[in-house]
């Protein structure tokens, strides 16, 4: 580590804390003595400029690690900008074959990279990272490059090449954040775990149908509901002419939009009806939506942490007698896509209610279900 000052440090800590609203740090100490000045001072310029929490989280997280690895392989600090080199000597430690590694010991990441980075708790995992990880750090490093007004290599023939090499020579499955969509049939048994009137079970069903049915919505963002963004719609008419109850979700800013974009979905039914009894039953008429509740069964004012949507998530597919490390909070979008594709809902209305900008990726989804079910898949049925 540097040799820095207490005074240095105690002033950036303060820094860290002045966003910490924003920007949850929870090493605060060891990132005022890892992080430079100028670090500090550019996640603050992005609170300011209003980037998602999450957007930040995300870059404060890589830009630690590059901090970290850079003081272990060099040395030294992260240079600004960074020489090709390094880009290339960052690919090479962190994409490399399992097998070379077995008769090459200085094949990879050095081991005693490799142990500075796990006693400061930056490296958890074993073998060489996944390729989207690299990948991404890498654009972290870009982007930060180009927020200093400074150009460097990361479009470089060379550097393309390697990383285009390194993931050739070492394949792996990709695995989706889920590793099983919460469909339909799955999201029916979930919620037949919340079958009383106490508070922990009409939350719960609340937040699986509403997170369901409003397209599959972010963790991040069930967890960041509160009821000042819905709105009353009108009803709308059943099949059989009854009346539904409907409400707008005005989601704000999302991980997709832009600034100044106001997302809407539309929830009708069975989900508002959940919500409505939920909101009732806790006393809930501002604030936040979803809410902690105390192993006493007391209810927080506070709103739920996005980890403890996930942990629904995970806590009621084990009590509907499922396999909870097959289950996460992203299955619920990843299920409401694979779900509209199995009950025949076009393409582009299925992604206004989930708010994907990628036609490539809501398609992924799609292109799964129908070539599941399509004739293709059935020739010997």
């Amino acid at each position: 580590m540097r040799d820095l000052s207490s005074k240095s440090l105690e002033k950036r800590a303060t820094e860290l804390d002045a966003i910490a609203a924003v920007l949850p740090l929870e090493r605060r100490d060891e990132l005022a003595e890892l992080l430079s000045d100028q670090d500090v001072e550019t996640l603050r310029h992005l609170v300011n400029q209003g980037m998602g929490a999450n957007t930040l989280r995300a870059l404060a997280s890589d830009l630690a690690y590059l901090q970290a690895w850079a003081l272990a392989a060099t040395g030294h600090p992260l240079p600004w900008p960074a020489p090709e080199a390094l880009l290339l000597k960052f690919v090479a430690h962190h994409l490399w074959d399992p097998d070379r590694r077995q008769t090459d010991r200085d094949h990879g990441m050095p081991a005693a990279v490799e142990q500075s980075l796990r006693e400061q708790r930056f490296l958890k995992v074993s073998g060489p990272h996944a390729p989207d990880t690299v990948r991404r750090r890498l654009a972290t490093w870009s982007t930060l490059t180009k927020w200093r007004g400074l150009e460097g290599h990361f479009t470089s023939p060379a550097l393309r090449s390697a990383i285009r090499l390194a993931v050739r020579a070492t394949p792996r499955p990709r695995k989706r954040k889920s590793a099983k969509a919460v469909t339909g049939d799955v999201l029916a048994k979930l919620l037949a775990t919340c079958k009383s009137d106490n508070l922990r079970d009409r939350r719960d069903r609340a937040l699986l149908m509403v997170a369901f049915a409003s397209g599959g919505r972010r963790r991040s963002e069930v967890a960041g509901l509160r009821v000042e963004q819905l709105t009353r719609e009108p009803p709308i008419a059943s099949e059989n002419g009854s009346p539904l109850p409907s409400l707008a979700i005005h989601l704000g800013r999302t991980k997709t939009s832009g600034a100044d974009q106001d997302e809407v979905v539309y929830l009708t039914g069975r989900p508002v009806v959940a919500l409505n009894v939920w909101l009732a039953t806790a006393k809930i008429d501002s604030g936040a939506m979803f809410r902690k509740i105390d192993r006493w069964g007391n209810l927080s004012p506070r709103g739920l942490d996005p980890k403890a949507v996930n942990d629904i998530v995970k806590q009621r597919a084990k009590m509907a007698g499922l396999d909870p490390d097959e289950f996460s909070a992203h299955g619920l979008r990843s299920g409401y896509l694979t779900e509209a594709a199995d009950r025949g809902i076009p393409l582009p209305e299925a992604m206004e209610q989930s708010r994907h900008r990628s036609v490539q990726q809501a398609s992924s989804y799609y292109n799964s279900a129908l070539r599941r079910s399509g004739r293709a898949s059935r020739l010997l049925s």
